[in-house]
């Protein structure tokens, strides 16, 4: 209060000196309120589609409510999910956007998640739509890329956590509980991922058939963005695609890298990494794969304008084929997560098709090839509707899989999905169930309800490069008057938490817990645009 109270002298004194000022040029007659205020531009939150999904929906609303409540103008506009990551990565024509980050387990690893606030990620497709700048945050990250020292790279981490808060570029609204069900009776066996749930890319090889029928069929609300693994920026496309694609390298539950496509990966130096192919590998079409094609994949990734992995890759220079199964990967500099986390992302691609194509992203639907060396095959997608794959019996894990192949039932909401779970049109649900599905569920004989934490976070992203958003106090301000605490306890009935950092809390090693929280608080919300120059017309408008 004190500090308040000096601020407002300061200011006191300012205006004092700019009347005189006016006063000697003959601006005095003007109303000095008149001349300094200027109303903040409306507000246009988009959220997705109430029938794609009612909480993000809803959210946007209550957080409507408090932002009018404040003194600003605040239009809310329900997006299809497609349309809507469209403008927010590609076009960034956007003042705030609710969307989402799936845990997927690679994101364990601190190294995706922080690369989301990094300006060098700030350009049209890439990963930091926001256009948050921070010289000091970029400078940590890439420290934090290269320290091999588990503790010291800790701790840059939790530095990285709390430099950003301050500045909330981004409010993580909530990590919700990952609740899902699946049909006991059809299939079992699966591994329950946290942050996935049961659609995982391990979820298909591991399900066991309980009955004569071998074909997994999961339902969801949503398809792919599209199926091009050089354009996709969907969850959805890439649950689907990493089940016909192989990579070097696959993650465990626990985030333990197991060699998969290759069969070893050796450091050779700081900035030298080699991995031996597993032999006899095939692609979908009975062409070998080749050191040359994880070479070229790589190459080729680096040479084309795609966003999504370059966190991943930025520390790459070139890949190097040594022999028929031997690649090298040059880095720029050391890379603590590249072995482990870069080389699991990647889905290897066949040079013998790809090559041809110039540029990935100008390619249409039914141009894009689907050719991968997978444990799957891929069949077919109708759009909107289904969407299926085959196993690979050639595969070196097939011995492994149990099923015969996996269905994708397209619904057009929860409510149809769950439907379907009920009277057995599907198996395994691939989206959390809504909160009042969940008790139902739990009194169905037929299915088993999943509840695992999540390490994904949905997301309220300012656009820091558009007015108001560009002062640092507004978006505080705007933070404060978001009442999380409502939409977890009210919308996913106490199933979730309130976010507090990008690093959830049960990623408990790399999460800093003592970070500034913008626990919801109007009253500071106001205080905040005040000792910011900001005040209040007749009305109730904020103005500056």
């Amino acid at each position: 209060m004190i500090y308040r109270r000096k601020n407002r002298t300061a200011k006191g004194l300012v205006a004092k000196k700019l009347w005189l000022a006016m006063a000697s040029v003959g601006l005095a007659s003007i109303p000095l309120s008149a001349a300094a205020q200027e109303p903040l531009p409306s507000i246009t939150l988009t959220t997705t589609t109430e029938s794609y999904d009612p909480i993000r929906y809803e959210a946007a609303f209550i957080v409507a409510e408090r932002w009018r409540e404040l003194g600003f103008d605040v239009n809310v506009a329900p997006t299809e999910f497609s349309t809507a990551l469209e403008r927010f990565y590609d076009q960034q024509d956007f003042d705030v956007t609710i969307l989402g980050w799936s845990g997927r387990t690679d994101r364990l690893d601190p190294q995706f998640f922080l690369s989301t606030l990094d300006s060098r990620e700030a350009y049209l497709g890439g990963n930091n739509p926001g256009g948050y700048a921070n010289s000091d945050f970029d400078e940590l990250f890439d420290a934090q890329s290269q320290e091999f020292d588990l503790d010291e790279r800790q701790q840059i981490v939790m530095q990285m956590q709390e430099l950003y808060k301050s500045d909330i570029p981004v409010v993580v609204l909530f990590h919700r509980d990952e609740v899902v069900a699946f049909n006991h009776e059809a299939f079992g066996g699966f591994n329950p991922m946290a942050g996935e749930g049961l659609y995982s890319e391990w979820g298909p090889m591991e399900a066991v058939a309980e009955g004569e029928r071998k074909t997994l069929r999961i339902g969801g609300p949503q398809e792919p963005d599209n199926l091009n693994p050089l354009s996709s920026t969907s969850v959805w496309g890439w649950k689907w695609m990493r089940l016909y694609y192989d990579r070097l390298v696959r993650l465990s539950a626990d985030v333990e890298p197991l060699p998969w496509a290759a069969e070893s990966v050796d450091q050779v130096d700081d900035t030298t990494i080699a991995i031996t192919l597993r032999d006899g590998m095939t692609f979908h079409d009975g062409e070998a794969v080749t050191a040359e094609d994880v070479a070229f994949t790589y190459n080729y990734y680096l040479d084309q304008q795609y966003g999504y992995f370059s966190s991943y890759l930025s520390v790459l220079d070139n890949a190097e084929q040594i022999d028929e199964l031997t690649v090298h990967f040059h880095l720029k500099e050391p890379s603590a997560s590249f072995a482990s986390i870069s080389l699991s992302q990647i889905p290897i691609l066949p040079e013998h098709i790809w090559s041809e194509i110039e540029d990935a992203s100008s390619l249409s639907p039914s141009d894009t090839p689907t050719i991968g060396s997978g444990p799957f095959k891929y069949e077919r997608f109708d759009r909107g509707e289904f969407m299926a794959i085959s196993k690979f019996e050639d595969h070196f894990h097939a011995d492994e899989i149990d099923i015969d192949g996996v269905e994708f039932i397209i619904y057009a909401d929860m409510e149809g999905v769950y439907t379907g779970l009920q009277t057995g049109q599907i198996d395994v649900t691939a989206w959390r169930m809504e909160p009042g599905q969940i008790s139902l569920a739990e009194g169905e004989e037929h299915l088993t309800v999943v509840n695992v934490p999540d390490f994904g976070y949905f997301h309220m992203t300012y656009n820091t490069l558009r007015e108001p958003f560009d002062d640092r106090a507004v978006r505080r301000a705007l933070t404060m008057a978001t009442d999380r605490e409502r939409m977890v306890n009210v919308l996913l009935d106490g199933r979730g938490e309130v976010g507090s950092s990008i690093i959830a809390p049960v990623n408990t090693f790399w999460h800093e817990s003592f970070v500034e929280r913008f626990d919801f608080d109007m009253e500071a919300a106001r205080a905040e645009l005040e000792e910011a120059g900001y005040s209040w017309d007749s009305d109730g408008r904020i103005v500056r």
